[in-house]
């Protein structure tokens, strides 16, 4: 037989913790801009936890999770929510990503820079997560099916 071996237990505390890791992520992204953390840091954890679910579950679960069509869909809008703050910053006249000139509260810029500043981690987090599934999935050799593992392994004795 082949010398993968599949384990409930590995199964049942990763489809576990998962969930748990991605709302993990979602803090850090969340709250980068008051503390340690970020978008990249954030990003970085919810993408780990997708790729440890396709190391667990295999390649082909992996890619139900996150599909090649929806890693393109939110690397490019990671891209653009972040490259979109930083034009409409210069559409009111500021420098790029200076998000106290925006008048989305004229009250109080310094709101305004907090919830900008939060936008644009939401927009790092969605790309460095979408790039580190797509090296995952591109790097790591496809699964190979039983008869081929058995055909591999009867070659190497």
């Amino acid at each position: 037989m082949s010398g993968i071996q599949e384990s409930v237990i590995i199964r049942t505390v990763v489809r576990i913790m998962v969930p748990f890791i991605q709302i993990f992520a979602l803090y850090v992204i969340m709250h980068g801009s008051s503390g340690p953390g970020g978008g990249f840091q954030g990003g970085v954890i919810f993408g780990a936890s997708i790729i440890l679910y396709a190391m667990i579950y295999g390649h082909k679960e992996g890619k139900k999770r996150m599909s090649d069509k929806l890693n393109r869909l939110l690397s490019s809008s990671g891209v653009a929510i972040y490259a979109l703050t930083g034009i409409l910053c210069l559409v009111f006249g500021g420098m790029f990503l200076q998000y106290g000139v925006v008048p989305l509260l004229p009250d109080d810029p310094a709101r305004v820079s907090a919830l900008l500043m939060d936008v644009v981690e939401i927009g790092i987090g969605i790309t460095v997560l979408a790039v580190m599934i797509s090296l995952f999935f591109d790097i790591s050799p496809p699964e190979l099916k039983e008869e081929e593992l058995v055909a591999s392994e009867e070659a190497g004795q």
